[in-house]
Formats: structure tokens, sequence, C-alpha cells
């Protein structure tokens, strides 16, 4: 990873294009609140279910929705940051809550299919409907938020299946959607991002004594720094918030 031309922090020049992200968690929220003080995007949009604009990942004519809003503004989409993702809590349906799996005997088909269509249906909805928005001869960026755990590789613990194979399919969805954006938008970078253990709702209750928990507001500036620093050879790839290229 060599120093890119970035579009996430403020160089001076005159603030240009637009940035969507898409989730209004602790983690997102920050990102959102990091891009417009950085001041390098004409317009930030922050999205979710809750927000306006709104948008269900889990629902395409949302998501649809949502590129015709971004489409509206009149500006390039710059950046899109996808920092949406289901672990724990509720399901679909009421009083249906979910955690993650300790042993093979708790596998349920409801909490599966949930957490794929949170953690990897959304996402890649969201590249069919976005990517596309992206200009040809600039550099933009597309970041979905991974996890560690979702590394193949890496799985050396095991547990967690239905978290484990959603953001391992999530992956494979943004590498795959990378080599198809470098054959029209060459100056363009998809990638997978594990963006550490942060202080928000999804990881307090598997947060473990030793290890290290960032604020919202740091570990957003974080991966802004990170982002910044890619270049269209790191397209395609899994990065840590610090800038460790992580194993599939």
């Amino acid at each position: 990873m060599r120093e890119g031309d970035g579009m996430m922090g403020y160089n001076g020049s005159a603030p240009d294009g637009c940035a969507v992200v898409v989730g209004a968690g602790g983690l997102g929220r920050a990102l959102a609140v990091a891009l417009e003080e950085r001041g390098a995007h004409a317009h930030v949009i922050l999205t979710g279910r809750r927000e306006d604009p709104p948008c269900d990942i889990t629902d395409e004519c949302a998501v649809a929705a949502l590129a015709r809003r971004v489409w509206d503004t009149g500006l390039s989409l710059r950046t899109v940051i996808v920092a949406t993702g289901f672990l724990h809590g509720p399901g679909p349906e009421p009083y249906q809550p979910f955690a993650p799996e300790k042993t093979w005997r708790q596998l349920d088909p409801a909490h599966m299919a949930h957490a794929f269509a949170v953690n990897t249906i959304g996402p890649a909805l969201l590249a069919k409907h976005l990517l596309p928005l992206f200009p040809a001869s600039r550099r933009c960026v597309f970041a979905a938020l991974s996890a560690k755990v979702g590394s193949i590789a890496d799985n050396s613990a095991g547990g967690w299946y239905a978290y484990r194979a959603s953001k391992a399919a999530l992956n494979q969805i943004v590498r795959t959607a990378a080599i198809e954006l470098a054959r029209t938008r060459p100056l363009s970078l998809c990638v997978a991002v594990h963006p550490g253990t942060v202080d928000t709702p999804l990881s307090a209750p598997f947060a473990k004594t030793g290890l290290e928990v960032r604020k919202p507001d740091r570990a957003a500036s974080q991966i802004l720094d990170m982002l910044d620093r890619l270049t269209t050879d790191d397209t395609g790839r899994f990065w840590a918030y610090d800038g460790r290229e992580l194993p599939w």
C-alpha cells in the first residue's frame, strides 16, 4: 500500500462530489461526521432505516431509491462506505433474538438468512446500484465494513457460524465487484475493511478484557486515513483499519 490520491482528507482544494455512508449506528454516524469535518466532499449523505433519507438495505427498492437520491444531487459520487452489520439482536420477526452460535447445534436457518440478508446481500445491492454512479475518470472508493472473523484463513477458534460465513461471503462480493469495476472505472477502488473492535452495541457484549476497544470517532478517523492511502493496486483486497492486509 502506497500513498494514494485520496478524497477522505482535506487537501486545501474545493470540496468535490458526494459521499454516502450507509448505516447510522455508532461507527457509521462517526464516519459521516468525520467526512463532513474533513471537508473533501461537497455533500455527505448518512442513511439508514430510520434516517432521512431512509434506506433498508434488505429492500432493493429502497436501495434503488437511494441511488436516485444520489443522482438527483447533481454531484459525482466519489465515496461509499457500507457501515451496516448484524451479529446479535432481534431478527426480522418480533421476539426473535439471535446470538452468535457456539456450536453447530445452535444453527438456525432464520438466523443465518437474516445474517446473510444484512451482511452480504444488502452490501451487494448497494454495489449494484451505486457503483454505476462512479465517474470513469476519477478516483472513487467503495468500502464495505467486514470483519476479521470473516477471514477463512484466520479462523482458528470456530463458532459464530452465521456471522463468519456472511462476512466471508461479503468479502467474495467485494473481490468480484472490484474485478468488474476495474474494467470500466480503472481509477476506483472496491475494498473490504476490518474496523477493529469499536465501542458500539454490536461489539459491546463481546469486548474482552485486554482487547483494544476504540471509540467510534477514533475508529472512523483511522479508517478514513487508511482509505486515503490506498492506490489502485490495493483494490479488491481486505484491509484492516491500521493498513494491514488481511487474508481472505
